[in-house]
């Protein structure tokens, strides 16, 4: 196992931070206010397509796809991705300006992987150009989602089309105005076995009968443009080619789609952790209280000492899962993607804590990234598997293990 960077790695490293201080940072403070400002909702900020044009031109786009396609993609490893998520994770917007943001990373890898030649020239070109939006509709607001064996949806093949009936919620980037394609989870057959059942389908968000019915907020948060959308399927009617991969294999491709996602939010938290690590030792550094500089309480010192004893854990942990995953594939890989799916939210909502208690006031207020950062870790607690999930499997598979 051996987490040195390549030459080619660093230098990506070096080009994306230096992209950063050149292009984002500056524009930081005018992007959040104009995202935060309830008059643009659902509407992009004005220079985000001059962002993506200048990283496109750098080299930095499509940076998570494992693989080459064309020239669109690095094709770099999960190993070599991962600090460059971790990079992107300081700034909850940015991951967009490479063309890096879920849930479009999730269906473009869905598309490469499972779509049909069809398939990809119609909306995975698109996508990996930037030129649309997707979005992802599987959870849903009647059953314990977490078991994507309980999803109603229903996908009914109808000739030489397939009629979608359900109601699906916290659909991620349904509310963008440039949301142009669906990936739907439903059942094209309840009577198979249990996960036989499911498939995917493409739904275009034009298609009559889908219906927003609302955006929903994260704790007030409506992570505008991309929001998270509730979206009833009544009678939508698609041609049988926009079937993934073919009937019952929902679940087959929900999995291939979740273990690179999992570990892609996991890289970004490492990223907002250690932001918020770099925020509060500054904060440490300039705050005066009783008579002494924050910095020089011994409980301060142990907040900060925690914290980063517990992001370089996270970190660690991440860069072995993603090795295993490069090495071994995601199915062999999955006790060590359920370890970091569980670690890496409940560290990163223990740090921003730390980092927004030893701000004050400032720590839950605008003018610091830090609680949109808790907001983002608790909803990654419960985001592609609550906690609970894969503890139970990862218990599972640790018991069998040893006892056998």
């Amino acid at each position: 196992m051996n987490f040195e960077y390549s030459e080619k790695n660093i230098e990506l490293q070096q080009r994306l931070i230096a992209f950063f201080e050149e292009h984002i940072l500056p524009v930081e403070e005018e992007v959040n206010t104009f995202l935060y400002n309830p008059d643009n909702r659902w509407k992009p900020w004005p220079g985000m397509e001059d962002l993506k044009a200048k990283a496109k031109a750098a080299g930095l786009w499509n940076l998570f796809l494992p693989k080459s396609y064309g020239n669109l993609s690095p094709g770099l490893t999960n190993l070599e991705y991962a600090p460059l998520a971790e990079i992107m994770g300081r700034i909850l917007w940015s991951s967009e300006i490479f063309n890096c943001s879920a849930p479009d990373t999730g269906n473009m890898e869905v598309l490469a992987k499972y779509g049909s030649p069809e398939h990809q020239k119609q909306w995975l070109a698109p996508l990996m150009n930037g030129e649309i939006r997707s979005a992802f509709l599987m959870t849903e607001p009647q059953v314990a989602s977490s078991d994507a064996t309980n999803i109603e949806t229903s996908i009914v093949k109808d000739g030489d089309e397939y009629v979608i009936n359900g109601t699906k919620w916290w659909s991620s980037g349904g509310m963008n105005p440039d949301c142009k394609i669906a990936i739907v989870m439903g059942k094209t057959d309840p009577d198979a076995s249990r996960h036989q059942q499911q498939s995917m389908v493409l739904v275009p968000m034009d298609t009559p009968g889908l219906k927003i019915i609302r955006p929903l907020s994260v704790f007030g948060f409506y992570d505008s443009p991309e929001g998270h959308a509730e979206i009833v399927l009544d009678n939508v009617r698609v041609p049988k080619e926009n079937l993934i991969l073919g009937e019952g294999k929902g679940f087959e491709i929900a999995q291939g789609r979740l273990g690179p996602g999992r570990i892609h939010h996991c890289m970004r938290l490492i990223g907002m952790a250690q932001r918020s690590l770099e925020l509060m030792s500054k904060r440490a550094a300039e705050r005066i209280a009783f008579g002494k500089t924050f910095k020089d309480y011994s409980s301060i010192r142990q907040e900060i000492a925690q914290s980063q004893c517990e992001i370089e854990q996270a970190r660690l942990l991440t860069l072995s899962a993603a090795d295993r995953m490069d090495k071994l594939g995601n199915k062999a890989s999955k006790d060590l993607i359920a370890m970091i799916k569980i670690v890496a939210p409940n560290m990163a909502l223990k740090v921003i804590d730390r980092a927004m208690q030893i701000h004050g006031g400032k720590g839950v207020g605008p003018d610091t990234p830090l609680a949109h950062f808790f907001v983002a870790a608790r909803m990654l607690r419960l985001a592609d598997g609550p906690d609970e999930v894969h503890m139970y499997q990862l218990g599972k598979s640790v018991i069998k293990k040893y006892s056998e």
